[in-house]
């Protein structure tokens, strides 16, 4: 078996490692939520972790790593009367992005107990994480059903299996971690708050640091065995430092002075409920501990703000990175301890074991200039002068957007109407493979027909659900020069804007081609990160001609594309323009292309005299046609 990499051997990411030890300290803080863009050492340092955490000690034979010393009573392999001990090491389980509920709760095996009347459980993941490590990748991808499953564990420390009058509970407290790639968008906000620390990453910008993690990972490569080895003092090192911390807990104390500041703290960011004052609480006595003080100080509860806040404001979800840490440092700034205190003894600084990492971030990057003429074929730089992206107005809640008909199989979300594994029940079928949710009604009345008073294995029925799916919402913007004029960009980035939230809301991957000139161009690839769209809209310049065949076949392409990727996510084309097309192909050449797919036009044609070209356009893409004015729901329920 091929050993991880050692903890120590992570260069820098020094809040990561101390956010991990702390937790390793005090399980009680409530786990990590680690954001970063790929390549940066996030799966490699969680994993890394789990060889340095405690071993445990948990009942011989028991599927549900019951302590000997208090078992679980509602253990559905109990009850445990003086149970024999083994003791293990703390496990890590991972939990896939595509994983079953059956598979993260454990399944009743329902053919047999109501066939035969025998009751058999089969545990899942969370039991397999009970008192260790669950860990998620790519935690902002996690379908919403399980997102619900990891909410309600984490709130009671238990998993419930509830099939049709069958109950089994047991013990699930672990310590979460999850990764995720910002660009890829955002987990639930119910989830997020559910981690007590949250830590950004990047890549190191210092040349030495970045050839020292290559020449440590191809080390790792060429021998695993030895590399490890060569590390193995220094994770026990730090393992040893883990075991002294957690037991020096109970000797911290955390001042009255320390616990004001924590609550000033938290009521000056404007945090939501109580938990952001407990976990830094908890934070803070875990790093007096991590320290070998027994006292926290003013240094201790600062860094453990810093870990345990920014995601925890009051916020617009689409407001700009960057946002949350600037207000924290605002707070942190206004309480601090009197400048005559004296500082405490070793320092507090969030630092990992080492102390070895600096702080890190990434270039500043910028879009390239655009200096494409207008309608009239005119430069944007006359003069000298650029024309500037037109600002974006406060978003409204749109009229509600749609692809008809009923999803198979599609991701779990807000938008269009699916088949779904819960819901409204709509009607009974046999079942087709495991069976995971009966139809009592539909099975009663399979066995009457067949004349037997007990229900038996041909008589089950599955009950079918219709609940909600994410789209892929996929926005082609007409950038042109006629959509500048009389400030109409405006409006149309004010609408676009409003959408993309809804999106965001309802759990939508998007995408956005922009197109003018003399061709289109893809400027968001499809992705749940609504932020990046966002960003690339406040961008957006307009000008030159209006190429709108070519933007309907970049959508034509991209659509195809990300059928073979994700097949079963339905696309909903979102066209926003006044229908002009001054240059390439007639638009509805390009429309039986498009044939089959949900699409709406959003005409932003004004003025008095209207030529209804995208409104020609909807007919032909067999589309909603939809006023600009009239995607405002807000606007529309005051008027009537």
């Amino acid at each position: 078996m091929i050993p991880p990499y050692p903890f120590a051997a992570v260069v820098g990411l020094a809040d990561l490692r101390l956010a991990l030890l702390l937790t390793a300290v005090s399980p009680a803080v409530g786990g990590v939520l680690v954001r970063g863009e790929k390549g940066t050492a996030k799966s490699t340092v969680v994993r890394a972790l789990a060889s340095l955490l405690p071993e445990v000690d948990v009942v011989r034979g028991c599927r549900f790593a019951c302590d000997p010393a208090a078992p679980d009573a509602s253990c559905p392999d109990g009850p445990h009367a003086d149970p024999d001990r083994v003791t293990r090491r703390s496990t890590l389980v991972e939990l896939p992005v595509g994983a079953t509920e059956d598979r993260v709760i454990g399944s009743l095996d329902l053919q047999r107990a109501l066939g035969d009347g025998v009751r058999a459980y089969e545990p899942g993941l969370l039991a397999a994480a009970h008192r260790g490590v669950l860990y998620v990748d790519e935690v902002n991808l996690l379908p919403d059903h399980l997102v619900d499953l990891l909410l309600d564990a984490a709130a009671m420390g238990r998993a419930h299996v509830e099939r049709d009058g069958v109950s089994v509970q047991h013990a699930a407290r672990f310590l979460l971690v999850g990764t995720m790639n910002p660009e890829e968008g955002e987990p639930r906000p119910q989830l997020v708050d559910r981690f007590g620390l949250v830590v950004s990453v990047s890549a190191p910008d210092d040349p030495a640091q970045r050839a020292e993690v290559v020449r440590r990972r191809l080390a790792y490569e060429a021998d695993p065995a030895g590399f490890a080895a060569r590390w193995a003092g220094e994770d026990a090192a730090i393992a040893g430092r883990i075991a002294t911390a957690r037991g020096r807990l109970h000797d911290v104390r955390l001042p009255d002075t320390e616990l004001d500041r924590i609550a000033r703290i938290c009521l000056a960011y404007g945090v939501d409920g109580l938990r952001a004052d407990i976990v830094i609480a908890r934070a803070a006595i875990a790093l007096a501990a991590w320290h070998g003080r027994t006292e926290v100080t003013p240094a201790d509860v600062a860094d453990a703000a810093r870990l345990a806040l920014p995601h925890r404001r009051r916020r617009d979800p689409l407001d700009p990175p960057g946002t949350d840490e600037q207000r924290l440092d605002e707070v942190l700034e206004e309480n601090r301890p009197d400048p005559d205190d004296d500082p405490p003894p070793g320092g507090g600084g969030p630092s990992g074991p080492s102390d070895d990492g600096p702080d890190q971030g990434g270039p500043d990057q910028s879009g390239p200039s655009d200096a494409a003429p207008d309608d009239r074929g005119v430069s944007q730089e006359e003069n000298g002068q650029r024309r500037q992206p037109a600002p974006v107005g406060a978003a409204y809640r749109p009229k509600a957007l749609r692809v008809p008909g009923r999803g198979v199989g599609g991701p779990s979300g807000k938008r269009s109407s699916a088949y779904a594994r819960t819901g409204r029940v709509v009607g009974s079928r046999l079942p087709a493979g495991r069976l995971t949710s009966v139809h009592l009604s539909a099975t009663i009345r399979a066995a009457a027909a067949r004349g037997s008073r007990r229900v038996g294995r041909p008589d089950l029925r599955e009950a079918v659900h219709v609940g909600r799916e994410a789209n892929l919402v996929l926005f082609v913007v007409d950038a042109s020069g006629s959509m500048a004029a009389r400030q109409r960009m405006r409006t149309v980035k004010t609408a676009v804007l409003s959408l993309l939230r809804d999106a965001y809301q309802r759990r939508d991957k998007i995408g956005m081609i922009t197109f003018r000139g003399a061709g289109a161009q893809p400027v968001l690839e499809p992705t749940t990160s609504h932020e990046v769209g966002v960003a690339r809209l406040k961008d957006l310049r307009t000008g030159g001609r209006t190429p709108l065949a070519e933007g309907l076949r970049a959508a034509v392409r991209t659509l195809a594309a990300e059928r073979r990727r994700d097949p079963h996510r339905r696309p909903l084309l979102v066209v926003v323009t006044d229908g002009r097309a001054t240059s390439g192909a007639d638009p509805l050449t390009v429309a039986p292309a498009l044939a089959g797919t949900a699409a709406v036009v959003v005409d932003c044609e004004s003025g008095p005299v209207r030529l209804g070209l995208a409104k020609r356009l909807a007919a032909a893409l067999d589309a909603d046609h939809i006023p600009l004015e009239a995607l405002d729901a807000t606007t529309i329920r005051r008027a009537a």
